[in-house]
Parts: C-alpha cells; sequence; structure tokens
C-alpha cells in the first residue's frame, strides 16, 4: 500500500489504481510457490501430495484472511486516509457509480469485508493450482 501510494494510485493517478492493484498477485503467487515448496522439503520430507499442498494453501489462505482486516485499518487510517475520498470522487466524475453507490462501495466495511472474502477464495485457488505443480510422489 505504501508502494501504491507513492505511485499516486492513491490520488492523482487513482484512474490507474484498479489495473496496477492486480499486480500484488505475483508476490502472492510466488509466495505459495516458496511457502508449498518449503512444507514439501520440511515437512513432508520431499513427498507431498496434491491434498497436503491444497491444505497447506488453504491454511495460508485463511491466515491472510484473517489478518486482512488489520492491513485495511492500518492503509486506510495511516498509510493512505484520502483514499475513499478520492476513490468516490473519482468514481463519481468518470461516470462510473452514483455517489451514493460510490459511498457504500469505498468504505472501510465494505474493504475489510472485500479483502477478507477475497483472499480467502484467491488463497484457496492460488493453493490449489500451486499444490498442482508442486506436489510429488515418493
Amino acid at each position: 500500500m505504501i508502494f501504491e501510494k507513492a505511485m499516486g494510485w492513491h490520488g492523482a493517478h487513482i484512474d490507474q489504481h484498479a489495473t496496477f492493484t492486480n499486480l500484488f498477485a505475483i508476490p502472492a503467487i510466488i509466495l505459495y510457490v516458496v511457502a508449498l515448496l518449503d512444507k514439501r522439503r520440511n515437512y513432508y520430507n520431499g513427498q507431498m501430495t496434491w491434498k497436503q499442498g491444497f491444505i497447506a494453501g488453504l491454511m495460508i489462505a485463511i491466515v491472510v484472511a484473517v489478518l486482512s482486516p488489520i492491513s485495511q485499518l492500518l492503509t486506510h487510517y495511516w498509510i493512505s486516509p484520502d483514499y475513499f475520498a478520492n476513490a468516490i470522487k473519482h468514481a463519481v466524475n468518470s461516470g462510473e457509480m452514483a455517489k451514493g453507490e460510490a459511498r457504500s462501495y469505498f468504505s472501510l466495511g465494505s474493504y475489510i469485508l472485500q479483502s477478507a472474502i477475497g483472499s480467502l477464495v484467491m488463497g484457496t485457488v492460488t493453493g490449489a493450482v500451486v499444490a498442482v505443480f508442486v506436489k510429488r510422489k515418493g
């Protein structure tokens, strides 16, 4: 979030935020690969089934989902307190949303819910896919 703010994606270049925030998926996927490879190597003695990898990925997703409200609070109170106002203004001015709809969508409660559910769903899918590639039979 600090990087996003520094790049102007929470302010002057907020129109680019939706596109560039998805770049976070790259290090997140790499983290899953490294974590599952470590799990295979150090916990399962070099062997791991898809199910074992999937469960490990699911555990990561659950931890991230539980911690995501804290991340949202830190982001929107300390790192980028003007983000919601800027996002609402951009959504209304670009004609993407009516003001009431934008206020509802770009709010702390909405973002906490979106981040918790999104990280759980995407983390589970990522874990399932990564487990296919890191499984190894004895």
